[in-house]
């Protein structure tokens, strides 16, 4: 029986995509901070912009194969900004600076709609709530859950940046489910990729998944099996709740 609910969060509890607005703004963010540290990188912010993508393609390239996840200042200092002339000793001081306002602001980000009532109906039922997200900051997950209202709702936070480990890579699903104290039976993961959200906790034998659509699927699930499925397929995130409602009651009746 599901008694736990493991969310997702970039895709899932809020909308996110990316623009040329977002680029540009925290390209000129990166700029801004490195200058307030007395750094002056003499770059203008199309040239930044490049010099950006190309940090996190290498970063990308050690992190995607072995779904592991650095410290910030690991990553902008060993990956991100070495074509910059800096190193892990200079960026440390404001590595996480960087790191959540590139997450906050190289993101648009927006709370999906009916996610508290979604949130209220499971706490409810007595479910235990948590979250699981893919992070190169430390707290910014955190501070997001505050500034939407909803930190309240969850009795566990766990981030790649802190344990170390990527979805889909069981360690991070493990964390989690030894801090909220259920098994994976118990527990029912949602996420909007396949690649992260469905095949990770579907190794681990999860009680079912659910996969919501979002800016992120498409870039994130290119090479995917065919056979890949969520338990459930959504279109609201309120259907976590009315689903699993139905499933409870109708348990219930046999019971």
């Amino acid at each position: 029986m599901i008694n736990t609910v493991l969310f997702d969060m970039g895709g899932t509890l809020e909308d996110i995509y990316i623009d040329d607005a977002s680029k540009t703004a925290s390209a000129a963010g990166v700029l801004r901070i490195l200058q307030a540290h007395g750094i002056e990188p003499g770059l203008e912010i199309p040239e930044a912009i490049q010099q950006l993508a190309e940090g996190w393609d290498r970063y990308a390239a050690y992190r995607g194969p072995t779904n592991r996840e650095l410290k910030p200042e690991e990553i902008w200092g060993n990956y991100i900004l070495t074509s910059w002339g800096l190193d892990f000793e200079t960026v440390r001081p404001f590595a996480e600076e960087l790191a959540h306002m590139w997450e906050v602001t190289h993101y648009h980000r927006q709370l999906r709609p009916h996610v508290k009532e979604m949130l209220s109906g499971l706490q409810d039922m007595g479910m235990k709530l948590g979250v699981i997200s893919n992070t190169a900051s430390l707290y910014q997950v955190f501070r997001t859950l505050e500034d939407y209202g909803i930190r309240d709702f969850f009795r566990d936070v766990t981030l790649s940046s802190v344990t170390g480990y990527r979805k889909p890579d069981s360690n991070i699903f493990l964390v989690s489910l030894n801090q909220v104290r259920s098994s994976p039976a118990e527990c029912a993961y949602v996420g909007d990729t396949y690649s992260r959200d469905v095949i990770g906790p579907q190794r681990l034998g999860f009680g079912a998944t659910f996969h919501i659509h979002s800016f992120l699927t498409q870039s994130r699930d290119m090479d995917i099996p065919k056979d890949v499925r969520a338990t459930y397929t959504i279109q609201d995130i309120y259907e976590v709740y009315t689903i699993l409602k139905t499933r409870t009651e109708r348990r219930e009746e046999v019971c």
